[in-house]
């Protein structure tokens, strides 16, 4: 099979989806309305309730979204080979991962721009609410404690080239900020010289790689900086370091496709590997492995905890929930045909040779970033220029990652403390204070020599697909109580979550049978809360039809 129909035939689909589906679904199931009030209009504050013009709120909504996830998760799912990624990624993001974004903001649209674990106070109970929104706090703690420590082996070790540029952007990100809410600079002109002196930054950046700092100190610097991001106004460093890092990550995307198309290799992977050693099964296991860029849950919780905050017309839901998940759908694709046509088939041999070879950290980067650059070479880019890009990028989107879900767990602490009645927590500088507690805790704390967010790393992936139904349980009440059709979105539900309950017992009896005690029991109680709030769903759904409840619109 060659690589070029794969995309051609993908692209082609996003297209179609997005012209159609994405319209049905706008149109006839959630009634977009362009004239009603947003959120971000009726509570407009200037530090989280911002009104933004759609391509710049895109650029956050994306960037926010993509970080390493679809990145690393197909690349390493692709040792079962490239069929299975390619169709999941294909049809996951087109009739799940996309309707989950679009469906989640919708809800926060209209629920005051709440987030997801703080709506199930109204649709579900006061219950319900605290176990979603603990179930969120362990995901993003462990997550964004999982990023930095990522971040800081990435600057201090292997790629200290990346380092300039990261923090390049952080200050750009500021100056336009600054120059087009508090100067009245135009959006185009502070966009191009922007792009310019980021892109000029990464080849300063190779040669003038920033070293002699190690992990611990660079994570105790990233954490330092997360707190101050998720308390700065919205406007002043996330929304413009997002916009301009989705227009990094979108100019390499577009010269990844332009040199594939140019390149048009043939797949050296198999379509279905059934020799890995040492893999999981492939069902339910691929389908935990690729979250972004299928459906994430965590997309969710950006959806409905900064994004709903900004949306300026009802109707751009349409193009950032569902756009920006088919962008990011794309961006997994490209993934997945560098790891397995932009090497030769004796690479793909040696970094596929086992789950324990692909699965380290350096051997997904390393895949990607090879295969990558050798599509990017295509276009007339020395391929050690483009190879450094790649690493830019991807190490710059986990940045922008650690940004929104720092200031998301910042928000699920104030609702938290809003309904146990913890005055303290609801005042945004404490509540930032124990979200970065709870991210050092996972980054720095260490068991028997291992960081602890990498000893429970494992249980992310399950969690946040666990998380993914929920949000489309949640979704489905919604619509179920305002008499809208369910199908669209209780069918995906009941899919990720026959996948992901499946993943959670194989795991736990895994782990059961190696005594790993730590993994076990987290395990247990992440699987009871996610029970315990499908219970609480489904009487719900009961309540509702026994007309005990009424819709609130």
């Amino acid at each position: 099979m060659n690589a070029l129909v794969v995309a051609l035939v993908t692209l082609a689909a996003y297209f179609i989806a997005y012209r159609f589906y994405a319209r049905f679904l706008s149109e006839r199931v959630l009634s977009l309305d362009p004239a009603r009030k947003t959120p971000a209009h009726s509570f407009e504050d200037g530090f989280d309730f911002v009104p933004t013009k759609r391509v710049i709120l895109f650029g956050h909504h994306f960037a926010s979204i993509a970080g390493l996830g679809p990145i690393l998760g197909p690349a390493i799912a692709v040792i079962w080979g490239w069929l299975p990624a390619v169709l999941w990624i294909l049809f996951g993001s087109i009739f799940i991962g996309c309707v989950h974004d679009l469906s989640t903001l919708f809800v926060s649209l209209r629920n005051r721009g709440r987030s997801i674990g703080d709506v199930t106070r109204k649709l579900v109970g006061p219950r319900a609410r605290i176990l979603f929104l603990l179930l969120i706090f362990f995901t993003l703690s462990l997550a964004m404690g999982t990023f930095v420590r990522v971040i800081a082996v990435l600057f201090s070790g292997s790629h200290p080239e990346s380092v300039l540029p990261v923090v390049t952007l952080i200050f750009l990100a500021m100056a336009v900020g600054l120059l087009v809410y508090r100067r009245g600079v135009g959006i185009t002109p502070a966009t191009v010289f922007a792009i310019i002196v980021m892109f000029f930054s990464i080849w300063l950046g190779i040669r003038m790689p920033v070293t002699g700092i190690g992990i611990p100190a660079w994570a105790i610097i990233l954490i330092v900086y997360a707190y101050i991001a998720s308390v700065l106004p919205v406007w002043l460093l996330l929304q413009p370091r997002d916009y301009l890092n989705a227009f990094q990550l979108v100019i390499g995307m577009v010269l990844m496709y332009i040199g594939l198309f140019i390149f048009h290799p043939a797949i050296a992977a198999p379509p279905v590997n059934e020799a890995a050693t040492g893999a999981p099964p492939l069902f339910p296991f691929l389908f935990i492995t690729i979250a972004c860029g299928a459906i994430s849950g965590f997309h969710s919780l950006v959806s409905t905890g900064t994004t709903s905050k900004q949306l300026s017309r009802e109707t751009d839901a349409r193009a950032i929930g569902y756009g920006g998940m088919l962008a990011e759908g794309a961006l997994a694709m490209i993934v997945v045909l560098a790891c397995t046509s932009g090497i030769t088939r004796g690479e793909w041999l040696e970094h596929y040779s086992s789950w324990q070879a692909a699965s380290g950290l350096s051997a997904k980067m390393e895949a990607f970033v090879q295969g990558a650059g050798n599509f990017i070479s295509k276009v007339g880019i020395p391929a050690g220029l483009a190879r450094s890009f790649i690493v830019v990028m991807a190490v710059g989107f986990a940045m922008t990652t650690l940004d929104s879900g720092t200031r998301l767990l910042r928000f699920n602490l104030e609702e938290l403390g809003e309904g146990l009645g913890v005055k303290p927590l609801q005042n945004r500088f404490v509540a930032a204070l124990v979200a970065v507690v709870g991210i050092t805790y996972f980054s720095l704390m260490t068991v028997d020599g291992m960081p602890i967010g990498l000893t429970l790393w494992e249980l992310f992936g399950t969690t946040n697909q666990i998380l993914a139904a929920l949000g489309l349980l949640t979704v489905s009440l919604f619509l179920y109580r305002l008499g809208k059709p369910i199908v669209y979105t209780l069918i995906p539900m009941i899919g990720m979550m026959i996948m992901t309950v499946t993943a959670m017992v194989v795991k736990l009896r895994t782990n059961l049978a190696a005594r790993n005690w730590s993994l076990l029991i987290v395990g247990t109680v992440i699987m009871l809360l996610a029970v315990w709030l499908v219970v609480e769903t489904v009487l719900a759904f009961r309540r509702h039809s026994a007309g005990d409840d009424a819709p609130e619109d």
